[in-house]
């Protein structure tokens, strides 16, 4: 999971010497981020076809400031996608872009909406400074799973009000760092319409507490997708274990894998651990499983 030590195995993966991906692009614009991502060129619809707005998503705490994302023309299953620890920010607009032009309409939401608007730190913010730790940690804390259960409703009610949304068919949702267990809550929040959830370098999804995610395992028929980054499942070896047998009794088809020689963070194209390759395997692997899954 993300951590202070998270942030120390970046620092030796760039070898400390001052120049990292985030520095590259700690100024960049969902434009930039969508050139860098290798796979736009070949999407299934030109980005000129793709509308994408600002959107406030009322909800039972407030009104979530969202980026809504989709193909012009046409009716799309629907994602609703969860940002990792460092919230809603211009990767992540630019990954739900990505996800429209492969045919999808996207929600990426702010999941601290609560407290702040986003983006709730500036682009080069670190965990390794113990006060933008404490700050985003406090904001999470605020996510525990009624919390988090009811946001999941409301965002998919809200999709399922949208005209670009078909809802005929199943949803799917997305989810890094800590939307790892969002994606598991939303499933069990609302099982008759997610269909597919995938979370990648996910953390806490199996912990020792009354409200664990891994226990909402049986309360959701969606398939799933864990990808799990190397250096978290080196923490925590047994996870992995747990979720398959907890996926296996319940009669869940899962795909479980650790991506060798990726660190925590390694799919959004701003992070510091962006690993290209092993992000690209990542996103071909969640396009296969909406494919599948969202019928």
């Amino acid at each position: 999971m993300c951590d202070e030590f998270t942030e120390k195995d970046i620092e030796n993966l760039n070898g400390n010497d001052g120049f990292n991906r985030r520095t590259f692009t700690k100024l960049s614009s969902i434009a930039t981020f969508m050139a860098l991502l290798p796979g736009c060129a070949a999407s299934d619809v030109s980005e000129s076809a793709i509308t994408e707005t600002e959107v406030d998503v009322q909800m039972p705490d407030g009104v979530s400031d969202s980026y809504f994302v989709h193909p012009s023309s046409g009716q799309h299953p629907a994602i609703l996608m969860w940002p990792d620890i460092k919230g809603l920010r211009p990767a992540f607009k630019a990954m739900g872009k990505r996800l429209a032009m492969a045919g999808y309409s996207v929600l990426v939401v702010n999941p601290f909406y609560r407290d702040a608007k986003a983006p709730v730190v500036g682009p080069d913010a670190s965990f390794s400074d113990p006060d933008t730790r404490t700050f985003l940690r406090g904001m999470a804390s605020k996510l525990t799973q009624d919390a988090a259960m009811s946001d999941a409703r409301a965002y998919i009610s809200f999709l399922d009000d949208q005209s670009s949304v078909d809802t005929s068919r199943k949803i799917g949702t997305a989810g890094y760092c800590m939307g790892g267990p969002l994606i598991m809550r939303t499933a069990a929040a609302v099982p008759d319409r997610v269909g597919a959830a995938a979370s990648f370098h996910g953390g806490g999804l199996v912990t020792d507490k009354e409200d664990s995610p891994h226990l909402l395992i049986p309360k959701s028929p969606a398939h799933v997708l864990h990808a799990v980054a190397e250096n978290d499942d080196a923490r925590d070896p047994e996870a992995k274990i747990v979720l398959a047998k907890a996926y296996e009794d319940a009669g869940i088809p899962a795909e479980i894998e650790v991506y060798a020689g990726a660190n925590h963070g390694w799919c959004p194209p701003d992070s510091a651990a962006y690993n290209e390759v092993q992000a690209e395997k990542a996103w071909s692997r969640m396009l296969a499983l909406y494919e599948s899954a969202l019928s």
